[in-house]
């Protein structure tokens, strides 16, 4: 099965790029951050009956690391309107195609390209605790191999000398992509006010729906129907709501340094209780 999965997928996107056509273009996007639940949340999304995940997988990659292909290729991943036609007589509402990569929030030319190739489309962003965000990245990386310094402190430290001139380097070279700005970016992630100020100018507040992770899980009807209301689609139900991804850490962190990182983001975490409508959850 294994051996034949990469040929099925490559004969699967070139269907798709070319009936590009003739598919939908998404109408949200979730954006980030990276281990915030965003997987957890589009799968709640994805049960949704007018709410179309890409027909291959979850994060197309194509604002951030893919925009090289171009649109026919991106909008080759998602359904054909005759289905989505289909589902608005059923369900009396028009469906809406999206999509989840979290490396978007980051990416410093992602929200410049989503804003030029989708205009209209609202994006979702989940933040949480930044420290523990931090951990889990790090726990995440070094499980895929894409982090080989195992020590989590030691990896924070070299986090500035990695991502030095990451960002005009991926400015400068558009197609370009940088390996620690995507893998090793610990802190930089967390600092989610800066990346949302960023969106802004582009997008508007009113389509940008930022939601606490913490509140998600701790209440995930009341946010699924917040996310619903955002969108403008009709309650049917809910779905069966389910953590994925979450990753056990290497060791515990300790408390000293759970303690300067917390000082390190007080600012940070103060700048988003605009975005939240007050103070984050795991500041209270």
């Amino acid at each position: 099965m294994r051996v034949m999965k990469q040929p099925v997928l490559s004969v699967s996107r070139t269907a798709g790029r070319f009936t590009s056509s003739v598919r939908l273009l998404p109408s949200f996007l979730i954006v980030g951050a990276q281990r915030c639940g965003t997987t957890s949340l589009y799968r709640a999304l994805a049960q949704h009956p007018l709410l179309l995940k890409p027909v291959l997988h979850k994060g197309v990659h194509y604002f951030d690391v893919g925009y090289a292909r171009g649109l026919p290729w991106y909008q080759g991943h998602f359904s054909l309107r005759v289905h989505a036609a289909l589902l608005g007589s059923r369900y009396g509402a028009r469906p809406l195609a999206f999509e989840s990569s979290p490396y978007y929030l980051f990416h410093p030319l992602a929200g410049e390209r989503i804003a030029a190739d989708l205009p209209g489309v609202k994006l979702i962003v989940l933040v949480r605790d930044p420290v523990e965000r931090a951990c889990s990245a790090h726990a995440h990386e070094l499980a895929r191999g894409f982090e080989t310094e195992s020590n989590f402190e030691y990896a924070v430290e070299l986090e500035a000398r990695r991502l030095a001139g990451a960002e005009e380097g991926l400015r400068a070279r558009p197609y370009s992509t940088h390996q620690s700005h995507r893998h090793h970016a610990y802190l930089a992630r967390g600092r989610y006010a800066a990346q949302l100020d960023r969106l802004e100018p582009l997008f508007g507040r009113d389509r940008i729906l930022v939601i606490d992770s913490h509140r998600f899980f701790a209440e995930p009807e009341r946010t699924y129907d917040r996310v619903l209301d955002f969108l403008g689609v009709p309650r049917l139900g809910y779905p069966a709501f389910e953590r994925h991804n979450g990753r056990s850490l290497p060791r515990p962190l300790p408390d000293s340094v759970r303690q300067a990182l917390r000082d390190h983001f007080e600012v940070y975490d103060t700048q988003l209780i605009p975005w939240l409508d007050g103070e984050p959850s795991w500041r209270r």
